[in-house]
């Protein structure tokens, strides 16, 4: 059965993606789990007003000749660590949660099972969280950090003449 849901901690950065031609953007994560880091986590911050980005079908409006899907997210992720846009903003040791929406693996030049040290790439919803509770229940419950997921939102660019008086 298929990986549902991801946790972990560490640097995350965070970005604005043009994700629907021309003007609907979204905020994007990039981090990275498991040993030695080599599983990317590249995920959607959730806004109201914005369409969840589905990144495989963002891949496929942009791939070119032999570059897989998974591998052009790995790139868009680990570039904007690499070299940040304006707009960009890096979080350094914060806690997160993937809803898990599709697993790559990534396909490296020559044969090698590695893209920018990752062999593995998870795309989905990503929330920041101070930790997670158990309920009466016995339901695990995620507690939100509010405070770091307005900051991401922040980072939504504004539409084309909003914000002007």
């Amino acid at each position: 059965m298929a990986q549902r849901e991801l946790t972990g901690a560490g640097r995350v950065t965070l970005f604005p993606l043009l994700h629907t031609w021309p003007d609907v953007y979204g905020v994007a994560a990039y981090t990275s789990t498991g040993h030695f880091g080599t599983q990317a986590v590249v995920g959607y911050i959730p806004i109201a007003a914005v369409p969840d980005i589905s990144f495989y079908d963002v891949a496929a409006r942009h791939v070119a000749g032999a570059m897989s899907a998974t591998n052009w997210i790995l790139c868009t992720g680990w570039s904007s660590l690499t070299v940040p846009k304006p707009g960009s903003l890096t979080l350094d040791d914060v806690q997160w949660h993937l809803e898990v929406d599709a697993r790559g693996v990534a396909d490296g030049d020559k044969g090698s099972p590695f893209m920018y040290g990752h062999s593995e790439l998870y795309t989905g919803r990503l929330t920041f969280i101070t930790g997670t509770e158990t309920g009466e229940d016995g339901r695990k419950r995620l507690l939100v950090d509010d405070v770091l997921m307005k900051q991401a939102r922040e980072l939504l660019p504004l539409p084309a003449g909003a914000g002007s008086e």
